[in-house]
């Protein structure tokens, strides 16, 4: 089969591998149909992701069709069409108890990082019965790649770990496409202002398209300035991290109010600053987490009926065969104006 594997930093290539086989009795073979490029991605080609080996297949969102599966899953057959989960859980683990799925003691994070992903023609997914979702009738497949990462991750990560709640205000730091899942899953919550953050006046548009209520080009600096000119000069009570640069952590610093919350989401490749003997005081909430799709079915059924469109992320289409292209378009998104990249089997 066709595959998209990383060779280690800054090297990628479309290689011929084995097609995967059942290897535990939870597995289940699932024959492609649409993946997509993550941030992620971006972040394991640059070296960020040093627990990512070089040869690892790539990928960790898509939809597809169970091939097979092994002689302990009971939830799919052959045949089915499935979403498939970014985090593969066990469901009965301590931390699966706690619902803590991505921190599963034999799975989390394991697809396109400590075993082979979606990006390729077949993948072999673990835990199939509780990582895999079966597929409405009649469902938009483009829209259900959405629900594999982003959509969950920037409500999870962003809108509940940042305690968004009617009324409040809300910043977001980085418009591109887990920036604004988080702006369409916080809107769920009637806050009174979502203030998108970026350096690109296209995705910046996007966001106020999507339902920001004010927008801030960090280009030119003096973004605390404007936040608090937006705020009554308190700062935001909710800022959400999406970027994952020293830079962006530090302004959520500066911009956040007294008693709010700062809700990290960007995957971080080197050391940021933390300015305690500032925010000491403050009453202030620094939260992390990883994503564990426990919000998926609620997503699923917020998708179906039609409340939220996360196929609107999405601006480019390729087939397989030009998956190079596609990470060259998603690479250069301020260039091409990319935020989700869509890949056709």
């Amino acid at each position: 089969m066709k595959a998209l594997v990383y060779r280690g930093p800054g090297d990628k290539a479309i290689e011929d591998r084995p097609k995967p086989e059942i290897e535990a009795p939870g597995d289940a073979i699932v024959r492609m149909v649409k993946t997509t490029i993550c941030g992620t991605d971006l972040h394991i080609l640059k070296g960020d992701v040093a627990t990512c080996a070089p040869g690892r297949i790539l990928g960790h969102e898509g939809v597809g069709v169970i091939e097979s599966v092994g002689a302990g899953v009971t939830t799919f057959r052959p045949g089915d069409r499935v979403l498939i989960s970014c985090i593969s859980a066990c469901g009965t683990c301590e931390n699966c108890r706690r619902g803590m799925y991505s921190h599963c003691r034999t799975g989390g994070w394991i697809l396109g990082h400590r075993i082979d992903g979606t990006q390729a023609e077949y993948v072999r997914t673990p835990h199939a019965d509780t990582s895999l979702y079966p597929i409405p009738d009649g469902a938009d497949d483009e829209a259900l790649v959405m629900l594999s990462d982003i959509l969950p991750t920037g409500f999870e990560c962003g809108v509940l770990n940042g305690k968004v709640a009617p009324g409040s205000t809300v910043a977001i730091v980085g418009a591109g496409p887990i920036g604004l899942a988080a702006l369409l899953t916080a809107q769920f919550y009637s806050p009174a202002q979502i203030i998108m953050i970026d350096l690109d006046d296209n995705r910046l548009e996007v966001a106020r398209q999507f339902g920001a209520t004010h927008v801030v080009n960090s280009r030119g600096g003096g973004v605390a300035e404007d936040i608090r000119g937006l705020t009554d000069g308190r700062g935001v009570d909710t800022v959400i991290e999406a970027v994952g640069v020293p830079a962006t952590f530090l302004l959520c610093q500066d911009i956040v109010s007294a008693g709010g919350t700062i809700a990290n989401v960007g995957v971080h490749g080197q050391k940021v600053d933390l300015h305690l003997e500032r925010l000491w005081s403050e009453n202030i909430t620094i939260t992390t987490r990883l994503v564990d799709t426990v919000s998926t079915p609620m997503l699923l059924k917020t998708v179906q009926s039609g409340k939220i469109d996360p196929a609107r992320l999405i601006t480019h289409r390729f087939p397989f065969d030009r998956i190079l292209d596609a990470y060259d378009t998603f690479g250069r998104a301020a260039d091409t104006k990319a935020l989700k990249v869509l890949i056709a089997m």
